[in-house]
């Protein structure tokens, strides 16, 4: 089955027509047609191209929406009804094999009430009262490619994907590939002859990077996700490739076993949660940290939750966790449907992805002049926030995703906070497109823009700009630079529109009579703000140097040069060479610096603002800390993982600090010391496999300090 670029721009028209239905305005033999049009059309684009142009949580509505009008007019029921079959991964490119077992679907969920809805349906199911116990097994779901893996007298015998749930694709050479899939597993020692497994075959986040870093780097095209690279993976006519991919394979669930005398498998322990023990004592990759037996449906919903809000802190892609009756009797005596296992069940977290239209691109300037494209789409709804503005980056970053002016296009919440543009939908444009022309002058004050080698972004030169200047001014009152409390961004516009403010001295003799009388301030916000800046003034002059907006001069370069002076403008009769003999400074970030304080006008706002109160002179506090030889932790480098109970984070980063330690941010063969506190996730993990590294609890830290 094939789609014509016409046809595919109106089934995804369509698509969006009946999502955005705000009652069923169709008749509803019209409206279930078009569903299952549309739904099998996402489907073919979801499991045979593995390239999505629709979120999950979209698709499960249309889903949803085509089960509530065949529910209500049953004569509306087709054969071919998506509800009724599992949908197919089948190609024409291996050959199909049968399952030992039906691969079926997932019923899915969004929130509590949905799971306590669940849990009701089991109780009705089975003649169970709300007092009598339900013990669930919840582990992640993982947004990857299904296989299923056949062992026949201990030997892997055959591998497939899920294909339509009752036959799928063979692909037991790829699979071969996958160092967590054992070529032989001892289920012999149980009394197995024959078994069936399913998993979900994925890439490590951190691995999929690597993997485009290297591509990058050989100039071939970058893939778009962990998921569609997986599974394009597994489909692969050369093995090798398969084995390139660093392809993991999680098992989830056993689905058939025989004995040697041909009768059904029965774990002695009536327990899904125990299988998987078992499965995972035979050397296969299972969930251990991310699953758990949970003894009643309050339970679920707080472990479901609790992920929720974790699912960026894991290492793997997951979109929701699976729910399943633990208890192996209450499965069989639940049952299924033609679609899915009445025992089960998946809570979808809150959706990552949608799909929206581009519609215009505004141009922002920074704080040193770089020009950043901001992308104007349709609002959407994505992951419980309204997005109608996202960040194009630079002209590289358009050029190189091929987005245009009236694009649909996927975008994302990464790490659900910011919105990315993960691809347009070529396949849905109808001509009426357009290229996006980046400005060849600022779109502030229209000096020529220039573009420094080995740079992305575009930037102007002229640094008077108004648009640089009032970017300088919210950075330097900003909470990392001179933490000016209660002085934002609001204030500044308006004191700079006013004319109050026209650069970093004028912060430091504002009227406060005046700003009393403005409207929305008074007495009490202007004395505020005195007091604050008043007590910036005596900041240590770390703080200072990197509120100065000085190209690549970080916080931690800031730190590392207020150090080497006595007074800032030390730095105007330092050369190239004094500042790289500073380890951590290299010759870029020194030219910049070089650049700033050989302009007299920079020099003379540095006076200005000394004049009026601003410390220039370092401080104890920019002073180095001296540490003791003898020191705990001296030359020792640490990291902090999990949730600590006595101390935040950056607390626990300073005492170490105190003791000698460097923090770093991540596990590998340069860390020395982990500590842990309470479900410190893949971090620990690693750390032990690693075998190098000293691994403390909170309190053992603590301990060693001496606190």
């Amino acid at each position: 089955m094939t789609y014509s670029d016409i046809e595919q721009r109106r089934l995804f028209e369509l698509s969006k027509e009946i999502l955005n239905m705000s009652s069923e305005t169709m008749a509803p033999e019209e409206l279930a047609f078009d569903l299952r049009e549309v739904i099998q059309y996402h489907e073919w684009r979801y499991y045979i191209l593995n390239d999505p142009i629709i979120s999950d949580y979209e698709y499960d509505q249309l889903f949803k929406k085509l089960e509530s009008i065949e529910n209500q007019y049953p004569s509306l029921i087709s054969p071919d009804s998506p509800t009724h079959r599992i949908s197919s991964d089948l190609t024409n490119q291996f050959s199909p094999v049968a399952h030992l077992a039906p691969m079926l679907s997932l019923g899915n969920s969004y929130n509590a009430d949905d799971l306590i809805d669940f849990d009701g349906q089991i109780r009705r199911l089975n003649k169970m009262d709300d007092a009598s116990p339900i013990v669930y097994a919840v582990e992640p779901k993982f947004d990857g490619g299904s296989i299923a893996l056949v062992y026949e007298d201990d030997v892997l015998i055959r591998a497939a994907t899920r294909g339509n749930g009752v036959q799928g694709d063979e692909i037991t050479p790829n699979i071969k590939t996958l160092q967590t899939i054992p070529l032989r597993a001892k289920f012999s020692k149980y009394g197995i002859k024959k078994v069936e497994l399913r998993g979900e075959a994925l890439i490590r986040k951190d691995f999929f990077s690597k993997i485009n870093e290297q591509r990058l780097a050989k100039g071939l095209s970058l893939f778009a996700n962990p998921r569609n690279t997986a599974t394009g993976g597994l489909r692969t006519k050369d093995p090798q490739d398969t084995a390139s991919r660093s392809i993991e394979a999680f098992i989830y669930h056993l689905s058939y076993a025989e004995t040697f005398d041909g009768s059904r498998y029965r774990h002695n322990k009536d327990s899904h949660f125990d299988i998987i023990d078992m499965i995972g004592a035979l050397g296969f990759k299972v969930p251990n940290e991310q699953r758990k037996r949970c003894e009643n449906i309050q339970q679920v919903i707080e472990f479901c939750n609790y992920w929720q809000e974790q699912r960026e802190s894991y290492p793997y892609e997951i979109d929701g966790m699976v729910v399943k009756v633990d208890s192996l009797e209450l499965q069989e005596k639940s049952g299924s449907t033609s679609h899915h296992p009445r025992w089960a069940i998946a809570f979808k977290f809150k959706a990552k992805q949608a799909t929206t239209t581009l519609i215009d691109v505004e141009y922002q300037v920074g704080k040193i002049g770089s020009i950043t494209p901001v992308a104007k789409v349709e609002p959407v709804q994505l992951a419980g926030v309204t997005v109608s503005s996202i960040s194009l980056h630079n002209q590289d970053f358009i050029t190189g995703k091929d987005i245009r002016l009236g694009d649909k296009v996927l975008i994302e919440r990464a790490g659900d906070v910011i919105p990315y543009i993960v691809k347009s939908l070529p396949d849905l444009r109808n001509g009426g497109e357009s290229e996006i022309q980046f400005p060849a002058t600022c779109p502030v004050c229209a000096t020529l823009l220039i573009r420094k080698g080995g740079e992305a972004a575009w930037r102007c030169p002229n640094y008077q700009c108004d648009a640089q200047v009032l970017q300088r001014l919210i950075h330097h009152v900003s909470k990392d630079a001179m933490n000016i409390d209660g002085f934002g961004k609001a204030y500044l516009e308006r004191f700079y529109e006013l004319g109050w403010v026209k650069n970093m001295a004028d912060i430091y003799r504002l009227n406060y009579d005046q700003i009393a009388q403005l409207e929305g301030f008074g007495q009490k916000s202007a004395d505020n703000l005195e007091a604050a800046i008043a007590k910036a003034k005596q900041n240590p002059i770390r703080r200072l140097l990197y509120s100065l907006s000085i190209h690549h001069l970080g916080k931690r370069v800031a730190t590392i040069l207020a150090t080497e002076i006595e007074h800032v403008l030390d730095l105007k009769d330092w050369d190239l060479d004094r500042f790289t003999t500073i380890k951590d400074v290299g010759p870029v970030v020194a030219e910049n610096i070089i650049e700033y304080f050989s302009d007299q006008s920079n020099i003379q706002l540095l006076v200005e603002m000394e004049d009026l109160g601003v410390n220039m002179h370092q401080l104890e506090s920019d002073r180095p800390k001296v540490i003791q030889a003898d020191a705990p932790f001296v030359n020792k480098s640490i990291l902090f993982t999990g949730s600590l109970q006595t101390m935040g984070r950056k607390e626990a980063q300073r005492l170490a600090e105190e003791a000698g330690a460097r923090n770093i941010s991540a596990v590998s063969s340069k860390l020395d010391v982990l500590v842990v506190g309470e479900n410190p996730g893949s971090k620990l993990k690693k750390a032990e496999a690693l075998g190098t590294v000293k691994v403390l609890t909170e309190q053992e830290f603590l301990t060693e300090i001496g606190k």
